[in-house]
């Protein structure tokens, strides 16, 4: 029987020092050369030394090339002892197409982070389940984001994250507080893991964001998966984050918060919404696979350091 989240110890990494290795993948999607020489740019500057995976900017339809190549990649990154951190170009599509071929040895022999969000929660998620290795929810585009990434690479001081009360999301909160380990990411991604490597959520808080590619139905259909499957049995919360596309959607009465109160108000656990997270410009980024305390009435979700 697999062990509930919250009894389990991550395997945390060492903070990141100037002079330190990191390493540019694509796992998914290809980018354009000019976001990767911007990464590199900023990386650079952070006074850290950049490798660049040999398929970073193949192309084969919308994937950055083979999925052997993407994986042979990754698994280099993770496997090579200069590297202290790798860092995807962006998400998209293909991730998911690659878990299987992970090296977990080498990830829990050597752990460090991974840094990326929407496709790349396949991989966040494979590597908690697998190794037990917290990763990094974000994304290195935006002056928000670079700097909530640099801190969690390079700082072991806690990070509490405060409600944007704009946001839509903040109409869907049940009152309450929680304490888990904070797992989750992409709910398109989360719903996909079912029955293919989900990690157990028993004990908990999950992470949902999503942006909309179609109606209400998407998220009524991927919460639902979640539901029926029971893998929301025994989460302690709920953490929202963005939801871009919504904010003026309705579909014959409802719209997102009707969805999302009525997949997640019979769960009976606390939600806290309007957190800066996930799709949409410059977003925070969050540690996944450190301890989490959510708490409605102050509006937070505090987050231990991934590092040591």
């Amino acid at each position: 029987m697999m062990t509930a989240s919250h009894e389990l110890s991550e395997r945390s990494w060492p903070r990141l020092q100037r002079g330190d290795h990191v390493a540019l993948v694509s796992p998914a999607s290809f980018p354009d050369a000019t976001a990767v020489e911007d990464l590199a740019r900023l990386l650079t500057g952070w006074g850290l030394r950049v490798k660049v995976g040999e398929h970073v900017l193949d192309q084969r339809g919308y994937l950055a090339g083979h999925d052997a190549d993407r994986l042979a990649d990754l698994n280099a990154a993770f496997a090579d002892p200069e590297v202290r951190a790798v860092i995807t170009t962006r998400g998209g599509a293909g991730a998911y197409r690659i878990l299987d071929g992970l090296d977990f040895g080498a990830i829990r022999a050597d752990p460090k982070p991974l840094v990326g969000f929407s496709d790349i929660t396949y991989l966040h998620l494979a590597l908690w389940r697998q190794c037990r290795v917290p990763g990094i929810h974000g994304c290195l585009v935006g002056p928000n984001a670079a700097a909530t990434v640099h801190r969690l690479l390079t700082s072991a001081e806690p990070v509490t994250h405060h409600r944007n009360p704009g946001l839509l999301s903040v109409a869907a909160e049940v009152p309450g507080r929680a304490r888990g380990h904070l797992l989750g990411g992409s709910l398109g991604a989360l719903a996909g893991m079912v029955g293919a490597g989900l990690p157990d959520l028993d004990g908990a808080i999950l992470l949902i964001e999503a942006e909309r590619t179609v109606g209400l139905g998407q998220i009524d259909r991927q919460l639902t998966q979640l539901i029926r499957a029971r893998a929301l049995h025994g989460l302690r919360g709920v953490a929202l984050g963005r939801f871009p596309g919504f904010e003026d959607y309705t579909d014959r009465g409802w719209n997102l918060i009707d969805v999302l109160r009525d997949r997640l108000t019979p769960l009976g656990i606390p939600v806290l919404g309007g957190l800066e997270v996930g799709h949409g410009p410059d977003p925070h980024a969050v540690p996944l696979g450190t301890a989490a305390e959510l708490d409605t009435g102050s509006g937070t979700l505090t987050l231990a350091p991934p590092t040591r």
